[in-house]
Parts: structure tokens; sequence; C-alpha cells
């Protein structure tokens, strides 16, 4: 995505720090855009500066200067959270869309708008104060992960077949022993495999070693040789198509869906995610400690990590065993008697 010509000087300067001064993806500075272009236009249209009837992906924001984004206030930011939560269709390419972002999706937008202005206001001193320093963010309900049990791993693993069954196998047991992301597995090149661990470029960038047991350097074994009689047009790529390109996140979707269905399992619950959710918490019921589960997963913060002991805490089930009151049951319902009341 190339955004500069679609900017003002002033966003422009904002996306070029943070691409090249703070080193932030190209995956980060693209979502910043999309974020700034979606408030900009709507602060355009909220003020009347187009006509209403103007389509909304159409509106250009190469005059937003330095006078209209000091001229917004905290109030204008929460009637674009308005709008984000009622009237912003949820997937823009899709007819049947529904309306209304989630608090997770409008809390990154609230944090975009604050990094903006805390540049503005820190950096190049555009503002004296900062407008948005108090500007609170959505809450949102911070769900359990879902996750596959061992036995229903097995059933996963056991599924694979077919064609591409070394490629295939090789995904999962990656996902499932290493906690990738998907973006991680494509991202694969075959110079980051090594004997027993692999290099891995996580969000922003950053790498990290994971080391393989004996499953993954099995599984990774039994493909290589399969992958150098293949065609390919991408010589880097770990993981490559049948057309021989590196393989894409939709394909990856595709495979496992297809033996989660094969195997049985509910393959609109469960994704590739799902799978990196089975791997963290499979890991901690082995006895892993959160800080290094933090490690493996390549969370910035322990606190993201640590949603994962609350899916299995034996802590919290042996205070359920420890209650007084444990031991008591309904009177005759060990051998079918009547209660209390019955009698």
């Amino acid at each position: 995505m190339d955004y500069r010509n679609e900017v003002s000087p002033v966003l422009l300067d904002f996306l070029n720090y943070h691409e090249h001064i703070r080193s932030h993806s190209r995956k980060t500075i693209d979502e910043y855009f999309l974020d700034l272009r979606t408030f900009f236009r709507f602060m355009k249209l909220y003020r009347g500066l187009v006509p209403d009837s103007a389509p909304f992906e159409e509106i250009s924001i190469l005059d937003i200067d330095a006078d209209f984004v000091k001229s917004i206030a905290v109030t204008d930011v929460y009637a674009f959270l308005n709008y984000l939560s009622r009237d912003r269709v949820q997937n823009q390419r899709s007819r049947s869309s529904a309306y209304g972002l989630s608090p997770t999706s409008r809390a990154r937008k609230v944090a975009t708008i604050r990094s903006f202005y805390k540049y503005l206001t820190t950096k190049v001193k555009l503002m004296e104060q900062n407008p948005m320093q108090d500007l609170d963010s959505p809450k949102s309900r911070r769900s359990l992960p879902k996750f596959l049990s061992l036995d229903e791993c097995m059933q996963l693993l056991a599924s694979i077949d077919g064609k591409y069954v070394e490629r295939d196998f090789c995904i999962i047991t990656l996902f499932l022993n290493c906690g990738l992301r998907i973006s991680e597995l494509i991202g694969l090149n075959l110079t980051d495999v090594r004997a027993d661990y692999i290099r891995v470029v996580g969000k922003g960038d950053k790498e990290r070693i994971l080391y393989l047991n004996e499953a993954c350097i099995d599984a990774v074994q039994n493909y290589l040789p399969v992958r150098e009689l293949q065609r390919c047009k991408d010589k880097a790529a770990l993981f490559v198509s049948r057309q021989g390109n590196r393989i894409s996140r939709s394909t990856v979707h595709h495979i496992v869906k297809k033996y989660l269905l094969m195997a049985g399992l509910d393959s609109t619950q469960y994704s590739s995610h799902k799978l990196r959710h089975t791997a963290a918490t499979l890991l901690l019921q082995s006895g892993v400690d959160v800080r290094t589960l933090q490690e493996v997963l390549g969370h910035d913060h322990l606190n993201t990590t640590q949603i994962y002991t609350h899916v299995d805490n034996n802590e919290l089930r042996m205070a359920a065993k420890l209650s007084p009151l444990a031991g008591v049951r309904r009177s005759g319902a060990a051998d079918g008697g009547p209660t209390e009341g019955e009698k």
C-alpha cells in the first residue's frame, strides 16, 4: 500500500517518522494510515466540508493541514467513535456486511489518534497541549481463548493426508508445537530453518529463535526433500503453494479448516489462530512457566500471555477441592434415595 500520494504533509511526516525512525513494520504503518484516513474523512463529513451525498471512501484528505488538525477536540473523536459503533460497515468488501465495529477495532483507532497527537505535541512541537491526552479508549470484554484438547490435536494430526501431506503436516505441527502466528509461518524462509531451531520474524519485524522438538524436526526433515522436487517460483519461501509461490494466508486458512473438518472437529469454532492458542495452553499445562511462554509467543507484554493462565489453572482447581463444603452432596443422592422434601 502506497499512502504517499493520498495524505497531506502533516500526516505524511507522522507516517514517515514511525516507518523510518521508530522502524515499525510496513503493516503497522498501513494500519496507521487507514485509521487516520477514516478519521479525517469522517471529520470532513461531520463538519459539512463535503456534501452528505459524497461517497465516504472517495473523500480526499490531501487538504488536511495543521490548522484543521489543531481545531479537533476530544468531543469530535467521541462523535467519530459513535459513527464507528453504529454506522461503519464491518467489512468494506462485503455487500451484506453488518454495521458497527467491535470495541477492539475502535480501540485501535483511538490508539492511532492518540499516537498522532502525541507526535504533534512532543516530537515536532506543532501543538503546545495535547487535546487527546485524556481520550478514553472503548473497553472491550476479553474472552478466554478457545483451544483444542490434546486428544483433538491427535485427531487433527491423524487426519492429514493427500498429495501435499508432508507440507500440510509440517504446517500444522509447527502451529501446534511452536504457537506461530499465521503471518510468521507464511513468512518463513528456507534460510530460517536450522538443525534444531527456526528464526521467526514477528510483529514489528522483531526476530526471535524458536527451538524445535523432535516432532517438528521430523516434520521439517520429511517436508524439505519434497519441496526440493517441486518447481518453486519463490526460491526463498519455506512453504509454497502448488503453483510454486509462497503460500498465502488464505491457503493456510483453507488447509487448517479442511483438516479440522476431516478430523470431525468444529471448523467454524477453530482456526489457524486457535492452533496458536492451543500450543500456548498445552505448553502451560505441561509445566512451561508464563515468562518462557511469553518468549515463545513473541509477546511484548506479560499480561498478554497471562490470559492463558486462566484457561486451566491447577491452583484454582485445587482451591475448589479444598472448600470445606466440597464433600457435601444432596441427601440420598449417592444411593438414589429421596431428598428431605420428598419424604
